[in-house]
């Protein structure tokens, strides 16, 4: 594979009109917009913009979560949140005429609603996004911060603040918070279903056994319960923002292996209830659209479907074996949008031309693309008859419409096409599945075709030896492959001469 390809498969978007209303409706930013516009008469704050214990209980209240135990935690979350976006803004107090500063207990300023606030109504779904964007920067930060009972154990026993006693590296923390945010989003990308979740188990294992460990040891299960554990704290503060569906590890399962001192047996198979209480999550669209707005800022290429709607066709036929099937046919679908039947159609044909390694391939996602085509680009494909690499695909296109006037091919052309198409096959045959339908396509190829071989190595194509040699692997019949093995060192030696 090529540098400039892409290291991750594309992703399906949705609107940003969609993820506009999605980062509003976030319970968390919710309750930030709403105390942003509670803040319209000016709300004394402390230091930093922290909202003081008065007004907090009156914040709460406008909230409706004086009843809940943890509504002025989730007010006092919400409040900091509309300081960090900037939908309030801080004036600070002057300090006192003798130049001393104002009591403990004193307002140190005043929060206001900020000019970003108007853009949550009055702004384009891109400013809503990049408002949120910012919160959930804030949101990724607190979920990475260590546990505060163990900060609070350590301060209220006097001593100093040992980061190395409770085991937490910030670097190291953040990016194991990033590498699990990445691992969802290349699952959600590979899953037919992106709404599928993902057992808190595996997630955890994803990152801590190692690929070639067939059975975990009983250490590196230990440390899959700590990271299980560690993540379900973190999802639990990322789900309010949006960025997942989460749903948390059963409380009674948390006191069992407490008790017990067990680690999740991640080995062993669960039942679907098992799995549930072991906990569930996956990204939202919204989720989904911040990782990737993150891979994009680190330099990833993380594309999305629609990204190559104004690119050439040659940029589209490299690309799309790089996508699974239905996003390639979804990519094609608004890149033909784009262009007129008949423009799209010459584009295509012409990208497809070529002897290099990857032609093949390019022709056979040519002609699942032009499948797609209307018949106004009748003309287009008439043009390329008389065309060696392209005049069969052509004829294809024509008859599947069944239009008039289509020439019978010629017995070369009717070669080369083959040797093509089992060239683009066996490039994209990585697959069990995929390569027994091979093997089927070149058992009933044989067989149709008496003395296949002897008129196949003939053949004037740069893949027709490694063609035949694939055949001679993949035939069920001995017979047969030694045969194909026969025509492809007789290729190999014409192709040297």
């Amino acid at each position: 594979m090529s540098a400039d390809r892409p290291t991750l498969p594309p992703v399906r978007l949705h609107s940003e009109a969609e993820l506009a209303r999605d980062a509003l409706s976030a319970p968390l930013m919710a309750r930030a917009a709403k105390l942003a516009r509670w803040a319209e008469r000016g709300v004394p704050v402390g230091v930093g913009g922290e909202i003081l214990q008065e007004p907090l209980a009156a914040a709460t209240e406008h909230l409706g979560l004086a009843a809940d135990e943890d509504g002025p935690a989730y007010t006092a979350e919400a409040w900091q949140l509309a300081v960090d976006t900037g939908l309030v803004e801080i004036e600070e107090a002057p300090d006192d005429e003798d130049g001393t500063d104002l009591p403990d207990n004193a307002a140190a300023g005043t929060a206001t609603p900020g000019e970003e606030l108007g853009l949550l109504t009055s702004g384009s779904p891109q400013d809503i996004l990049d408002i949120w964007l910012g919160g959930m920067e804030t949101v990724l930060a607190d979920a990475a911060a260590p546990d505060l009972a163990d900060l609070a154990d350590q301060l209220t026993q006097g001593g100093e603040l040992d980061l190395d006693a409770i085991d937490w590296n910030p670097e190291e923390e953040a990016e194991m918070l990033d590498g699990i945010l990445g691992n969802l989003y290349l699952l959600t990308a590979l899953n037919e279903r992106p709404d599928q979740d993902v057992p808190l188990p595996a997630l955890a294992a994803s990152m801590i056994v190692p690929d070639d460990m067939d059975e975990p040891t009983d250490d590196v299960l230990e440390e899959v319960s700590e990271a299980m554990m560690r993540l379900d704290d973190q999802f639990r503060v990322l789900e309010p923002i949006g960025l997942v569906a989460y749903k948390p590890v059963d409380e009674a399962l948390i006191e069992e292996l407490d008790e017990d001192g067990e680690t999740v047996r991640t080995a062993e198979p669960l039942t679907d209830e098992d799995v549930s209480r072991y906990g569930l999550v996956r990204l939202t669209p919204l989720g989904v659209y911040a990782v990737r707005a993150r891979m994009l800022d680190a330099g990833v290429h993380a594309p999305a479907v629609g990204d190559l709607s104004d690119k050439g066709a040659d940029v589209l036929l490299e690309a799309l074996p790089d996508y699974p099937e239905p996003l390639a046919q979804a990519e094609s679908e608004l890149w033909l949008a784009a262009r007129t039947p008949l423009d799209a159609a010459r584009d295509l044909l012409a990208a497809a031309r070529g002897d290099d390694e990857r032609a093949p391939r390019r022709r056979l996602d040519a002609q699942q693309t032009l499948s797609l085509v209307a018949p106004d680009a009748e003309e287009a494909l008439r043009e390329v008859l008389d065309d060696r690499q392209l005049g069969g695909l052509a004829r294809v296109w024509l008859a599947e419409r069944a239009l008039p006037g289509i020439p019978e091919p010629s017995q070369e052309m009717i070669f080369w096409l083959t040797v093509d198409t089992l060239a683009a096959q066996l490039d994209s045959a990585e697959e069990e599945e995929a390569t027994t339908e091979l093997r089927e396509l070149v058992q009933g190829l044989t067989e149709q075709h008496s003395g296949f071989f002897e008129s196949a190595w003939r053949v004037d194509h740069p893949a027709t030896a490694d063609v035949l040699e694939a055949m001679g692997r993949l035939h069920p019949d001995k017979k047969a492959a030694k045969e194909a093995r026969k025509a492809a060192f007789k290729a190999r030696s014409r192709q040297s001469d």
